[in-house]
């Protein structure tokens, strides 16, 4: 495996990235990568070899050896690391995307405005892909956590096993190499992986929570920019002003009550307010002859 190929294709991600993501980033090449390149692979490295049993029978060994070790760890932890760096190359790609389309608009239209102000910068699309992508990371972290887990009871390495698989004439007793180094390294990288998933989970509720933050400023400048009526004494007390004069000297600086106004409305012609209108005096006056006398006649219809 050409290490040095995947460190360069993940420092392009890292230009990409939230604070959170870069330091998912030193984590992988820190403590898993650089571990599992220079002590693990050697510590596993004659695995097979080093697993003895007190058999000559042929055949015994090798059974034995596939039985309690399915799949090596460190071929395991290679899986993993393959599969967690795949989704952050989703959002390289898509950053190259947009500067293919961004090239082909400028080529078309010439200096003219852009599709992107920033090709990189995470709103739209690429908020998503980002957003799915730590998703499946997490998602592939415990996938992998909950396989070791199940193979290999807890993580526990013991220095002896016995194996009654056929061919093994009866229950042969199997020794592991180096359990002891083993268990160390196999306690370091899982917890090592509990860190990225924490670090996930981090980055997650900051991009979902940021997002939240932008939206609702957005939606407190969009009421701001709103043009309302004046909330002065006198509608809040359901007054209504005596003159236009009286209105205009409600009114804030450099604001004409004509702007505000609909057009073709007279200010006798605004509805009076809600506290007004609810008074009886302002009710019974509105009311026509006919209503008056129908209002104050009693109630002599039957229910039924």
């Amino acid at each position: 495996m050409d290490w040095k190929t995947f460190q360069a294709l993940l420092s392009g991600v890292n230009k990409y990235s939230t604070a959170f993501g870069r330091v998912w980033l030193s984590v992988v090449f820190v403590f898993r990568v650089m571990v599992y390149v220079v002590a693990a692979e050697r510590v596993w490295g004659d695995d097979q070899k080093d697993f003895d049993c007190n058999t000559k029978q042929p055949g015994c060994a090798n059974v034995c050896y596939d039985y309690y070790f399915p799949i090596s760890h460190i071929r395991l932890w290679a899986l993993q690391l393959i599969f967690i760096t795949c989704p952050s190359f989703m959002v390289v790609m898509h950053v190259a995307y947009r500067k293919e389309r961004e090239r082909k608009h400028q080529a078309k239209h010439g200096e003219g405005p852009k599709l992107y102000s920033n090709t990189g910068q995470k709103h739209g699309g690429l908020w998503w892909t980002y957003l799915i992508s730590l998703f499946v990371k997490t998602g592939i972290e415990i996938a992998f956590l909950y396989i070791l887990h199940h193979i290999y009871n807890s993580f526990y390495l013991p220095r002896l096993v016995k194996c009654e698989v056929s061919p093994c004439p009866n229950t042969v007793d199997c020794y592991i190499g180096h359990p002891t180094e083993k268990k160390v390294f196999t306690y370091f990288m899982v917890g090592a992986s509990a860190l990225c998933i924490i670090l996930n989970i981090c980055e997650i509720i900051y991009l979902i929570a940021k997002r939240l933050v932008m939206i609702l400023n957005k939606r407190k400048k969009g009421r701001q920019n709103f043009p309302t009526w004046p909330q002065d004494e006198a509608f809040n007390n359901g007054v209504r002003p005596s003159s236009k004069m009286d209105l205009e000297d409600k009114l804030p600086p450099n604001m004409d009550l004509e702007d505000k106004l609909p057009p073709n409305m007279d200010l006798e012609d605004k509805p009076p307010s809600f506290n007004s209108a609810n008074k009886p005096e302002y009710r019974l006056s509105k009311l026509k002859l006919d209503d008056k006398l129908r209002s104050s006649l009693p109630n002599l219809s039957i229910p039924y």
